[in-house]
């Protein structure tokens, strides 16, 4: 029980709404086990009998386009849950869930969490709200992907990448190291035009590309860039 008290994805989660007795609850039925990075925690269209909590790590959520295109939708990090949505639903999931870096989770089974659900209505509250943030993203997305161009979307995202996730120190560099195809499906456009205009930031010295690695030298540029 002291490892849910004192979790992260307690603290951080809807689950902090949880009694003692209730993580007790959470304690005995949970399966804890180790994802390595590339590998999936589900796949779109899986029925999902459970939730994942993230304590360590961080993965994307992912949808195949009908032109094979992984268009990145979200990233989530330690703290966060996995598969709310899609088990009160009770529909499939709509997105892939891939692992960026190992990751340490928990799976806890939908009859224990539904249970809560019923008799902790504190923990309903704060599932429903959670579910709620989601959807203002989803929706901020839509609108930043029909109003904003390329060049301002990857402005916002390096930034989100930095505020988000933070940096290595030894460098300066995004902790979180997505690939040249990853960075171009969060912002929804060819590879190539991701390349083109990684290479126009750095030769302007907004950013500066350190082999695979990207450090923000003008964050300041950066922000002007994506509030256009």
């Amino acid at each position: 029980m002291g490892n849910c008290e004192q979790c992260i994805v307690r603290q951080l989660s809807s689950l902090k709404a949880l009694t003692k007795d209730e993580l007790l609850r959470v304690a005995k039925c949970k399966t804890s086990y180790t994802i390595k990075k590339g590998a999936n925690i589900f796949d779109e269209g899986e029925t999902l009998n459970g939730i994942f909590c993230i304590r360590e790590g961080v993965c994307k959520l992912s949808k195949l386009s009908a032109n094979g295109k992984d268009q990145i939708v979200k990233l989530v990090k330690s703290g966060e849950l996995l598969g709310q949505r899609s088990m009160i639903s009770e529909e499939p999931a709509n997105l892939t869930a891939i692992a960026l870096e190992d990751m340490e989770v928990c799976f806890l089974p939908k009859s224990e969490v539904m249970h809560f659900f019923t008799t902790n209505n504190q923990f309903s509250f704060e599932v429903m709200k959670s579910i709620c943030v989601d959807l203002k993203e989803s929706d901020d997305q839509t609108v930043s992907m029909a109003q904003k161009t390329v060049k301002e979307r990857l402005a916002e995202t390096l930034l989100y990448l930095e505020e988000e996730f933070g940096i290595n120190e030894k460098d300066n560099t995004l902790r979180i190291q997505l690939s040249r195809e990853e960075l171009a499906g969060m912002i929804g456009t060819a590879t190539e035009s991701c390349i083109r205009l990684l290479s126009e930031f750095n030769k302007n010295g907004v950013i500066e590309l350190l082999g695979k690695k990207i450090a923000l030298k003008d964050k300041v540029q950066l922000k002007r860039l994506a509030a256009n």
